[in-house]
């Protein structure tokens, strides 16, 4: 589970940081409100944790603006703003919890967890775009008409792409995402997992070979335009 920490008070910064990857999940951490909700756009979360006091733009105003572009990533607010007015304007602009300042990091956690299973009760099990879509419950993908069932890491891969269709990637930022390891500049990893995906989904269905498309020089997106594919 990757969980996305905005909280411009570096001890509480690292307090809550090691307290979550003990718990076992992986943690990114930005200090700043407009550096926060353009992490959350361009790079998937399971769970963000959210101050309110930031920097350029704050966690109310930031969560606002999320949920009026139909962000649905679970939001937990981390604040000493404890007043009810406070909370309950949290509430309002679209948080799923809020835990006030000063705070235990085993009731976080426990938090984390709670809203987290609420949340996949009611996910969509499938993520989709034009002519594909991704079980998520299966691992299957169904591009046109060609089903086919993708490794752990063939399916990591295309869920990454869906989440932000268009937006190109480079292998580094896929390879930090899906595969969790720093730029490696000898492997080819990446590639490999996309070639298996592409001859999988273009099994069965040459006219529409691919919903990955490579760019040369950069990395890889997935199609948005029906032209393209």
């Amino acid at each position: 589970m990757k969980i996305l920490l905005i909280e411009d008070e570096i001890k509480i910064a690292e307090f809550v940081i090691n307290g979550l990857t003990q718990a076992g999940y992986q943690v990114s951490h930005v200090e700043d409100g407009l550096a926060g909700l353009h992490m959350i756009e361009q790079h998937p979360h399971d769970l963000v944790v959210l101050d309110v006091m930031l920097p350029s733009l704050n966690g109310f105003d930031l969560l606002q603006q999320l949920r009026e572009k139909g962000n649905t990533t679970p939001v937990i607010i981390l604040s000493a703003k404890v007043d009810l007015p406070d909370r309950l304007h949290g509430f309002k602009v679209g948080a799923d919890d809020y835990l006030p300042k000063p705070f235990f990091v085993e009731e976080l956690v426990a938090r984390i967890k709670l809203v987290l299973a609420r949340h996949s009760v009611v996910q969509d099990p499938l993520i989709r775009s034009p002519h594909l879509t991704l079980d998520l419950s299966t691992h299957r993908a169904q591009w046109y008409e060609t089903s086919a069932l993708l490794s752990q890491r063939e399916f990591s891969l295309l869920a990454f792409l869906m989440r932000s269709p268009g937006h190109i990637y480079s292998r580094k930022q896929i390879l930090k995402h899906v595969w969790d390891i720093n730029f490696d500049p000898e492997t080819n990893v990446v590639d490999v997992c996309v070639r298996r995906i592409k001859s999988k989904l273009g099994r069965q269905n040459t006219d529409n070979a691919s919903p990955i498309e490579s760019v040369r020089g950069v990395g890889y997106r997935l199609r948005v335009k029906e032209d393209e594919a």
